[in-house]
């Protein structure tokens, strides 16, 4: 069975300030989950045109993330071949990530993005077709929400209260109830997440699991990136490149290895 969901997470940002915000957090998200024998390597980081995006970023990385794999996956597969490559063609406001796993040649989990000035209300922003839409399901993460789950503790979670936080640099927040309908500027990221495990015995186990992750990195990706304003606040897409383009450096040492960076 292919699962198919949309994930809308609206944030308090303009579609500008999200762009920055966005590679300001994997960046540092990268950097803070790095460590020893787990973490990021970047193969790639370059420019790219194509017909299907435009102009945009690509990058090519691996996720040694071991630790992070439900027990009962280990059964399956040995620990250090969880390891899963992801691609990724950012054209933004428009992107798509391909993760996929050597050792499970049949998996494919797909992230494709829009991002839109917005309160999460578009429909179809995707352009599916009709038995596609009979097949998403949809829900809106809310940032500030407090609740939690195995999933939220495997991926971590910050302790910030959305309901007293507020920006010293942009005076924004806090973030109480209802607050998606009310606050100006307002965009929010579309996420439609296609996983497809043709595995029998646990393929449906390991495709529930795996949505249950991006939804909770999802919400902790966001949180962090709006908790985050006051750092990544007044860079510019310029800067973070050059930044990038040191993390990724830093990232790859770290696996002794050196990286296969484009400016």
């Amino acid at each position: 069975m292919v699962l198919m969901k949309e994930f809308r997470v609206v944030m308090p940002l303009t579609l500008e300030e999200y762009q920055i915000a966005q590679m300001y957090m994997v960046m540092k998200m990268q950097q803070e989950n790095t460590a020893g024998t787990e973490g990021v390597e970047v193969l790639e980081n370059r420019p790219f045109e194509d017909d299907e995006f435009g102009k945009g970023q690509y990058t090519l990385k691996l996720y040694r993330l071991q630790s992070k794999a439900p027990l009962w996956l280990t059964t399956f597969a040995p620990a250090d071949a969880l390891v899963m490559q992801e691609e990724a063609w950012n054209s933004y406001p428009r992107c798509k990530s391909v993760i996929q796993c050597p050792y499970f040649t049949k998996f494919r989990l797909t992230i494709e993005t829009i991002h839109k000035a917005d309160n999460g209300q578009s429909e179809n922003v995707h352009g599916l077709r009709k038995n596609e839409l009979a097949a998403r399901e949809v829900e809106v993460l809310d940032i500030a929400s407090t609740a939690s789950d195995y999933w939220s503790y495997i991926i971590g979670r910050n302790n910030i209260d959305f309901s007293t936080f507020q920006s010293a640099r942009t005076g924004r927040g806090p973030l109480l109830e209802g607050w998606q309908n009310s606050c100006d500027p307002v965009m929010t990221a579309y996420k439609l997440v296609t996983i497809d495990a043709p595995y029998w015995g646990f393929g449906s186990r390991l495709e529930q699991a795996l949505m249950a992750g991006e939804r909770a990195l999802f919400l902790e990706s966001h949180r962090n990136s709006f908790a985050w304003t006051d750092e990544w606040f007044g860079l510019t897409v310029e800067v973070m490149r050059e930044l990038e383009q040191q993390s990724d450096t830093s990232l790859n040492e770290k696996f002794g290895r050196q990286c296969l960076v484009e400016s």
